[in-house]
């Protein structure tokens, strides 16, 4: 069973939400567009470079196939 962080970027399924609560740390809770809730935390790019995420923004997650319950918030589109 491989972890999120050891899955290539091909492997990953790329999907569009938006952020509905702030867990603290890092961690997200984001409502897909396809109806489906989960928690993601924030790549380590965005951690880098300090992008901001709030509540009610637009974001792209990268949900493991294996675990469609965890993703990881690799962009915060634009308004």
């Amino acid at each position: 069973n491989k972890r999120i962080a050891e899955l290539s970027r091909d492997d990953l399924i790329r999907v569009e939400g938006k952020v509905s609560e702030a867990t603290g740390g890092g961690n997200y809770v984001v409502l897909l567009d396809n109806g489906v809730s989960v928690l993601a935390r924030l790549s380590g790019k965005m951690k880098k470079f300090n992008i901001r995420i709030l509540v009610g923004d637009r974001v792209t997650v990268a949900v493991s196939p294996y675990d469609l319950t965890h993703g990881l918030i690799t962009h915060r589109q634009k308004l």
